[in-house]
């Protein structure tokens, strides 16, 4: 696996244990004590996202990449807490679906924006250092 491809997926997975740290802590929950019951059905799914669209081939490519894993991410999660007893009420389902969408796809797409700009600059900055690329 190449540097990039670790990074993303470890900032995907991140960024998952992120959105069920912020949900844990918005409804006064331990967040520490009940993360892992939180995270693991969307880790699970996100994990199954990365090998439904093969992500390691274009790991910070939105489409397919980005839109795939976070589609993935979003329903496998649902499925997963409701078959182990979890909540999945509708006003959670909107508020993951987007969140996810933000986090999953928003950075590809940040990243997509940065090389644009290195492309279209060369490589420099505007006080013509390189710019190091990942």
């Amino acid at each position: 696996m190449t540097r990039a491809t670790v990074l993303a997926l470890l900032l995907d997975a991140v960024l998952v244990v992120a959105f069920a740290a912020t949900g844990r802590a918005s409804h006064d929950s331990e967040v520490l004590a009940g993360l892992g019951q939180t995270a693991w059905p969307f880790l699970v799914s996100l994990a199954g996202g990365w090998l439904t669209v093969r992500a390691w081939r274009s790991p910070t490519a939105v489409v397919p990449t980005g839109l795939v894993v976070w589609v993935m991410t979003v329903a496998g999660g649902m499925l997963l807490r409701a078959v182990s007893g979890q909540g999945t009420a509708l006003p959670f389902v909107i508020v993951a679906t987007l969140t996810l969408l933000v986090l999953l796809v928003g950075w590809r797409l940040v990243a997509r924006g940065i090389r644009a700009l290195r492309a279209r600059s060369g490589g420099r900055t505007r006080s013509g250092d390189v710019v190091p690329r990942a």
